[in-house]
């Protein structure tokens, strides 16, 4: 595991840095994790213009220094409705140092699937240098998302930077594949289906996989393939999911395997020093029973999916940390069906968060959500829902 290596707080102007050294070696990596809080988010936006900086304290993750740098208006124009986060080796400017090689991700402090070992190591690895010492996000978090999420709490959020050094350069691709991590053990199981004895058919698409990991984590799959009516038995036999699509279930075995939150984007893609993240899946039909809205983006429609197939399969945590997900995506073109997708998979959390949205939301914006199929889709098949906003509205109105 990754070891605590400080935190600073930025209050305003003023830096407070609490340093620790956080270092946790094993097969040739370093691990260690860096806070940096955010108090008086607002006034950073107002006083530090796009370009300019914050930086955190030094703090030490595999026998080198390193500081964050934050800007809360985006490195440039092209990321001006961003906040930038980069990471930065300090070197010695009297020691000729070799390149190090990296893997980190920057999270905010509620994602902690992006904090688990897992999902570090399945990131690309950077190479930072004396001429190169700065690698980073430029679209870490748009402000207006930002300011409409529950990670801000009252003008004040905190970032979360993993570190792994690679020290040993064989370990470069896959850094800390020997580390004893059970999860990532079962993944290359899954990737290298060594004794699997069940296949899937999903979307024209063949996945195998083992029947006592799927058993010991879904109680729908124990019932399929261990119960009365158990399917697949036969070795040619092929077990068909129909109404999903292949990358959502994809999605669902990653899980299965590794208990961490699979993410739609693969690979970090650089550029001008900066990591954006580019889509593993291209627009695919959407095969669902839900309705999909005009003006809903990709990755919104998967969190759709994977929340129907997780619930299918009763993968509670999953379905879960994909309600979390939407709720931070609610949008005027996307609430009624994401509302309805709550109602008919009884996700109360994100049942509420849409009532909530619609409720501030004004007249000429209302009415565009009402324009929405969706919304048609609630009238006919969910009229309970409605009653439940018009209460919250008349009783928003009486305080």
């Amino acid at each position: 595991m990754s070891s605590f290596a400080g935190v600073t707080v930025l209050d305003g102007h003023n830096q407070c840095h609490c340093e620790m050294s956080g270092v946790y070696a094993s097969a040739g990596v370093d691990a260690g994790y860096h806070l940096l809080i955010v108090k008086g988010y607002s006034r950073t936006k107002e006083f530090f213009p796009t370009g300019e900086n914050i930086t955190s304290g030094h703090f030490v993750v595999g026998d080198h220094d390193w500081l964050l740098e934050y800007y809360p208006n985006g490195l440039d124009p092209s990321c001006a409705d961003y906040i930038s986060v980069y990471l930065t080796l300090l070197y010695d400017s009297d020691v000729d140092e070799e390149e190090v090689e990296v893997k980190f991700s920057f999270s905010l402090i509620n994602q902690v699937e992006k904090q688990m070992p897992t999902y570090i190591r399945g990131t690309k690895t950077y190479s930072f240098s004396s001429s190169v010492p700065m690698w980073g996000i430029g679209k870490f978090v748009r402000r207006r998302t930002l300011e409409q999420s529950p990670d801000l709490i009252c003008d004040c959020f905190t970032i979360r930077c993993d570190i792994m050094v690679c020290k040993d350069p064989r370990s470069k691709d896959d850094a800390g594949g020997t580390l004893p991590d059970i999860h990532q053990h079962f993944s290359n199981l899954l990737d290298d289906k060594l004794g699997a004895d069940v296949a899937f058919e999903v979307g024209g698409e063949t996945f195998a996989a083992h029947r006592c990991v799927l058993a010991a984590r879904s109680t729908v799959f124990r019932a399929q393939l261990f119960g009365p009516m158990k399917e697949g038995t036969a070795t040619s036999s092929i077990i068909q999911i129909k109404d999903m699509e292949a990358k959502v279930f994809r999605a669902l075995l990653s899980f299965v395997y590794t208990d961490s939150f699979p993410e739609m984007y693969k690979d970090i893609m650089e550029e001008n020093h900066m990591i954006d993240f580019e889509e593993q899946e291209q627009a695919d039909e959407d095969e669902m029973s839900e309705a999909v809205e005009p003006g809903q983006d990709e990755h919104e429609i998967w969190l759709q999916d994977l929340l129907v197939a997780a619930d299918r399969y009763d993968l509670q945590r999953l379905k879960f940390i994909c309600e979390k997900r939407l709720s931070e995506r609610i949008g005027v073109s996307s609430v009624a069906s994401t509302l309805a997708l709550a109602e008919k998979h009884h996700c109360r959390g994100l049942k509420e968060a849409c009532l909530e949205f619609i409720q501030v939301q004004s007249p000429s914006r209302l009415k565009r959500v009402m324009a929405t199929n969706g919304w048609e889709h609630i009238i006919t098949t969910y009229p309970s829902v409605l009653n439940e906003f018009i209460a919250k509205l008349i009783a928003s109105r009486r305080k």
